[in-house]
């Protein structure tokens, strides 16, 4: 297997969780410019990462990759403790964490550049707003728990992710104390270490 990853990017979760499994595999980093070659174009079209590579099979999208891995490694435990209830909750806070958290980001990355002003201004306290909301959520279900869902999965490691990505943006995390131990946990953990070391953000 091979994943490409570009440092920090939500693809980091793919990275961290790989690592968990132990399964011999290649981490290719890219930057932003290699995701618009055309040898990376051929890929993913997007021009975005992650990326998954099998072989001649090809894979794209965080959560279909978070889920691959999850059922091709079931000895890792990564997909819920058995159950078709425990598969749904990790599915549940997976779906929170990449439709819900993942894009209230897009203002504080630039996105709404183009409004200029006060209407970006606006547009990035809103979003720093929502996802205080979001990360609240994520404290009160992680109260009682080491993980949340309980046990180690696959959402883990992308939950981690987006929380740097809310300390580096300036988003308000005071108060959740249940996120902050996650976040130390998750920072001394030695397969989230490697990765943190091969993209070169440790």
């Amino acid at each position: 297997m091979k994943l490409y990853t570009s440092p920090g990017a939500c693809s980091l979760a793919d990275h961290i969780a790989l690592q968990w499994i132990g399964a011999p595999f290649e981490a290719q980093i890219v930057s932003r410019a290699d995701r618009k070659q055309p040898e990376f174009l051929a890929l993913n079209p997007a021009g975005a990462v992650p990326v998954l590579q099998s072989g001649d099979w090809v894979l794209t999208q965080n959560a279909a990759i978070l889920n691959y891995l999850a059922d091709k490694f079931p000895d890792a435990g990564l997909g819920g403790d058995g159950t078709p209830e425990g598969r749904a909750e990790v599915n549940r806070w997976l779906a929170f964490v990449n439709a819900d958290v993942h894009p209230a980001f897009h203002p504080l990355f630039g996105s709404n550049a183009a409004l200029g002003g006060d209407a970006d201004a606006q547009s990035k306290e809103l979003a720093k707003q929502k996802l205080r909301g979001y990360f609240e959520r994520a404290d009160a279900q992680l109260a009682g728990k080491d993980w949340l869902t309980g046990s180690r999965s696959i959402v883990d490691p992308y939950l981690f992710v987006v929380t740097q990505w809310a300390k580096k943006t300036g988003v308000d995390l005071s108060g959740f104390d249940n996120l902050a131990a996650f976040d130390a946990r998750m920072a001394a953990d030695p397969g989230v270490q490697a990765a943190l070391k091969a993209e070169g953000l440790l």
